[in-house]
């Protein structure tokens, strides 16, 4: 099978596919057939070696499968092969093929095809646990999504509104902005060219935000953080801007708020039931048509640098992702 391989920690520009053996399942697991791999912000730390874990070298990037089980271990029912499923996993996901733990796997949605699934599992995993678990949204409530035109944010959006929220979507230009508003996104902030701290207060009649979410990090942070109303939930998911905030505690007491670590794959790994039942939620929310993830372009194996680079340049609009099959012209 092919394989997009990290040998040596570095840019994206250092990897490069190879043939390897096929996989073979141990007892309790299958195998999948990727069909796609979703391309993430931490597979661009993982490979550099500033991730919370450092895979053994030689590894293969990515961490959020779509595919078909060809194949199973001692003990799996061979009735499973040719089920499609989604698979969450700390890496191996860049590649033609994978095994995994016949339990850990979700179903595939009907009609949710192979790009579509491999863009679904982090972005609404992580915006759901952030919204549902962490932040604890309730209806009314009014949410600012910083880098709202990112496959995070828009999830945001998108589960935000879903939970009864007044949306307010920030990022760095109007064509992001255009599909925060697609997303339904009820106002919209270009922190580009706009102060943002300006701007929420004229949103919100100067009472603030009650829930920040905030995959961006950087200077950003504390300026949302100042933005929060009373009792506000600042939602740390990660930092994109490359730049990790620090602030002045003594703004959590004056304004009575909770900043709130957000890791979805610790969550997963801990609370795997919790985390289904959020996962069952979002797919009924699928099925009737009110979730629309927004893959933006699909690459080839062989082209994982330029996906990720795109990640690191903050050029995606939604979700990229790699693809064993056809990739977008």
């Amino acid at each position: 099978m092919k394989a997009v391989l990290c040998t040596e920690v570095g840019p994206p520009e250092k990897l490069s596919v190879k043939e390897v053996d096929d996989l073979t399942p141990a007892a309790g697991q299958v195998r999948i057939a990727i069909e796609a791999c979703g391309c993430n912000f931490p597979d661009t730390l993982i490979i550099e070696g500033k991730y919370q874990f450092k895979p053994e070298l030689p590894f293969s990037p990515g961490g959020e499968v779509a595919g078909v089980i060809d194949a199973v271990g001692e003990g799996v029912s061979a009735d499973c092969i040719g089920e499609s499923v989604i698979a969450m996993v700390p890496y191996g996901g860049f590649a033609e093929q994978m095994v995994i733990e016949r339990d850990k796997l979700l179903p595939r949605p009907k009609g949710m095809d192979g790009k579509t699934a491999a863009g679904f599992a982090m972005t609404y995993g992580t915006s759901m646990h952030a919204l549902k678990q962490r932040a604890e949204l309730k209806a009314g409530e009014t949410l600012l999504v910083l880098g709202a035109g990112g496959g995070v944010g828009l999830a945001a959006v998108e589960l935000g509104k879903l939970m009864g929220a007044r949306v307010i979507a920030a990022a760095s230009s109007d064509e992001k902005l255009a599909a925060a508003k697609a997303a339904g996104a009820d106002e919209l902030i270009n922190y580009t060219d706009t102060p943002l701290r300006d701007e929420i207060k004229a949103l919100t009649k100067g009472k603030g935000v009650d829930v920040v979410y905030d995959p961006v990090g950087g200077d950003m942070f504390e300026l949302a953080l100042r933005s929060t109303a009373w009792r506000g939930r600042v939602l740390v998911v990660g930092f994109a801007s490359g730049d990790i905030p620090k602030v002045p505690v003594n703004l959590m007491l004056l304004k009575g708020c909770s900043v709130v670590g957000v890791f979805w794959g610790a969550f997963r790994g801990k609370e795997l039931a919790l985390d289904n039942e959020n996962f069952a939620q979002m797919f009924e929310w699928y099925a009737e048509g009110k979730l629309n993830p927004h893959i933006s372009k699909a690459y080839a194996l062989k082209d994982a640098a330029l996906a990720l680079n795109d990640l690191k340049q903050r050029r995606a609009i939604g979700k990229i992702v790699l693809t064993t099959g056809d990739a977008d012209e």
